[in-house]
């Protein structure tokens, strides 16, 4: 990996986390995000690049953004169109980020060498072209399957139940406005 190039697409705890880990292979690191992290770029060396310009100059595509109505088929036929020849498409996000038709027509056009994905746009079904392509790696949604991870996902998970009921907003929380709703009724 030496050299090359590897873009990352939000950059939040566990983008960072790739990131500080890409930086040990001697690659160039490239991320884009909703707002541009200063910080992390002169911690890490880190560059800001719009998405197109990302996905133009970047050997290795990862994603690391949560699926919302503005990440759904994120990566799609005009995106896969603006990747480098020869890049590899990395999911470990969510599936629904990955527009799969569209990424199975970007493999058999050539447009790409290669995706590796642990979670599916359909899950737990798979696109079954992606199932017989060679130049593709399908993992069961595994990606944080260690014994601290797990562990970790346990106590947080009773750490939010604990803060629910003491009143507390849990750290992890996704509808934060449900939560003020539910506190103010």
């Amino acid at each position: 990996m030496t050299g090359k190039t590897i873009g990352i697409v939000g950059l939040g705890r566990i983008g960072t986390m790739v990131a500080r880990r890409a930086l040990g292979w001697n690659v160039k690191v490239v991320y884009t995000k909703r707002s541009r992290d200063e910080s992390a770029e002169k911690e890490l060396g880190i560059v800001f690049q719009e998405m197109d310009d990302l996905l133009g100059m970047s050997d290795f595509v990862t994603l690391h953004v949560p699926l919302t109505d503005e990440t759904r088929h994120l990566m799609n036929k005009e995106t896969f169109s603006k990747m480098k020849k020869g890049s590899y498409l990395i999911n470990t996000a969510r599936g629904p980020v990955v527009e799969e038709n569209a990424l199975v027509e970007a493999l058999k056009q050539g447009l790409m060498s290669g995706a590796a994905l642990d979670v599916f746009e359909n899950e737990p079904n798979i696109n079954p072209e992606l199932i017989n392509m060679e130049n593709v790696i399908l993992t069961p949604h595994i990606a944080s399957a260690t014994i601290e991870a797990r562990d970790k996902m346990g106590e947080q998970a009773v750490d939010a139940i604990l803060d629910f009921f003491s009143g507390k907003l849990p750290q992890n929380i996704v509808n934060k406005e449900f939560r003020t709703q539910k506190l103010d009724k």
